[in-house]
């Protein structure tokens, strides 16, 4: 009877040895085949796409920057994208304005703002700090052009900007006026 009753148990040893080898091949084959479709070179070929369209932003949006302005006093010195690029935007960068007429023209009145205040954004948060002769450099399509601090200004924030033309080119800088919500401070510079 013992010897009758230790064979059982050894058959159902074996039986739970035999349905737990079983179970496991089976789940190794289903973890396998569900990525026998991945291999590392597939891998490193996704992370190198990634790394190509970080570069291509890259790429492209440094063929879209046509110049620089640098303004030593204040710490600024900020790429300006062409009118047309998405990166041309006050809520991104310092930005060229519709009715600029750059540089590299006769009658040159280039129109540039930024925010002021506080955030990442606000490049002319102490553009109120410059002062008449101050210097103002303007890097246009490779070229260097030198402005000084004629006279400023606030006005009526309404999308406008009231300036009588000079007969020298001209750089308006302009933002928000750092004192009155409806305003917007106004910096006429004049090419040295």
């Amino acid at each position: 009877m013992l010897k009758k009753l230790f064979l059982i148990l050894i058959l159902v040893i074996s039986l739970l040895f035999l349905a737990t080898t079983i179970k496991l091949n089976r789940t190794e084959k289903i973890t396998s085949h569900m990525f026998s479709n991945l291999s590392f070179d597939n891998i490193i070929h996704m992370n190198t796409s990634k790394a190509s369209l970080k570069e291509k932003e890259i790429e492209i949006e440094q063929e879209n920057i046509v110049g620089k302005l640098i303004i030593d006093k204040l710490n600024i010195n900020n790429n300006l994208y062409s009118i047309n690029s998405t990166l041309n935007n006050v809520d991104k960068n310092v930005t060229i304005l519709n009715n600029s007429i750059t540089p590299d023209n006769d009658n040159s009145i280039m129109f540039i703002a930024a925010h002021s205040g506080s955030g990442k954004a606000a490049y002319f948060r102490h553009l109120d700090e410059l002062a008449i002769n101050d210097e103002v450099k303007l890097i246009y399509n490779d070229k260097e052009y030198y402005y000084k601090v004629k006279n400023y200004w606030e006005e009526k924030k309404d999308g406008d900007i009231n300036v009588l033309k000079e007969d020298k080119k001209q750089l308006i800088l302009t933002t928000c006026s750092p004192t009155k919500d409806d305003m917007q401070l106004v910096i006429n510079c004049i090419e040295k």
